[in-house]
């Protein structure tokens, strides 16, 4: 029997083997013994990657080759012999960033951190206030308000009243999303409200991941029921900017990017050098302060 070559996207990832959708359905593959070989300090599949494999006389499926990735989101995992960096999801059309009106208080220092990391690698966030019942929908856009004036979409949801929850389903209709939020804002009961069992379903692969450091890692996708995916991204606090240079994170701030070219010197780091535009756009109210306060923590540590 002849071997049969197909296309597919990689929707779960468990001990070595992969789920590969196809318009066949989904087929059980393994990676090519020289494409493991070929490794070179990253994941070469991961879930979100489109795959070309061959299917086998028993049904099976191997995995020949990846088609380029038009992003991925990444973290450093160290290992003894050195970096390694694993994809967390794979062509992802956007992130969902969950935070919390209160209980708890948002960290948004944090989400300022988390938006660098998406502006770095090319990937839309979207910023999800949640439990906006917590505190009233006024207070409650007040306290995002910085980001919309950014260019950053932001939904206010409430589980309890369901505020938000309609928009947020059609925001994720369609795409790849990868959600990312801190424990206790209520992403759990935020994915039920938006299908039934989904928040349950993704909590339960993620504590399998999570229960200790030899746990097998599972990654998978889970279906919308209108279309999409979405994809909960473990390790909140691994994803650091490791890969951006202190000189380089000014362009990763919208407000700053484009006030850098009128700073009096090329090697402005906007914190104490005459001539700073930066600066004086604080001074001037046209830069947030605490987003400036956020820039200069990433700069010169103390970062949260």
């Amino acid at each position: 029997m002849t071997e049969e070559s197909l296309t597919g996207c990689v929707t779960r990832y468990r001990s070595g083997f992969y789920s590969v959708q196809t318009d066949h359905g989904t087929i059980t593959c393994r990676l090519r013994g020289r494409l493991k070989r070929s490794r070179a300090g990253g994941d070469l599949v991961a879930v979100g990657d489109r795959v070309q494999i061959s299917r086998q006389e028993d049904g099976s499926g191997v995995i020949e080759a990846v088609h380029p990735r038009r992003s991925a989101l990444v973290r450093p995992a160290p290992l003894d012999w050195g970096e390694y960096q694993q994809v967390l999801v794979a062509n992802p059309d956007q992130v969902a960033l969950v935070f919390a009106c209160a209980e708890p208080e948002p960290r948004l220092r944090m989400l300022d951190r988390l938006l660098v990391m998406c502006e770095r690698q090319n990937i839309p966030p979207l910023i999800v206030a949640n439990k906006i019942d917590l505190v009233g929908e006024e207070k409650a856009r007040a306290m995002f308000s910085v980001y919309p004036s950014l260019g950053y979409r932001l939904i206010l949801t409430s589980v309890l009243d369901g505020s938000g929850v309609a928009e947020l389903r059609r925001a994720l209709k369609g795409k790849l999303t990868g959600f990312v939020g801190p424990s206790g804002v209520g992403k759990t009961s935020l994915l039920n409200a938006i299908q039934p069992e989904l928040g349950l379903n993704v909590r339960n692969v993620s504590r399998a991941t999570s229960k200790g450091r030899h746990t097998t890692v599972v990654r998978e996708m889970f279906a919308l029921e209108g279309g999409g995916y979405v994809v909960d991204l473990p390790g909140l606090r691994s994803l650091t900017l490791w890969d951006i240079e202190p000189e380089e994170l000014d362009g990763y701030f919208p407000e700053l990017r484009p006030l850098v070219a009128d700073c009096q010197f090329s090697d402005c780091n906007h914190h104490n050098t005459p001539g700073c535009a930066v600066l004086k756009a604080v001074e001037e109210g046209k830069v947030h302060p605490d987003r400036y306060e956020s820039y200069l923590r990433m700069r010169f540590g103390d970062d949260e």
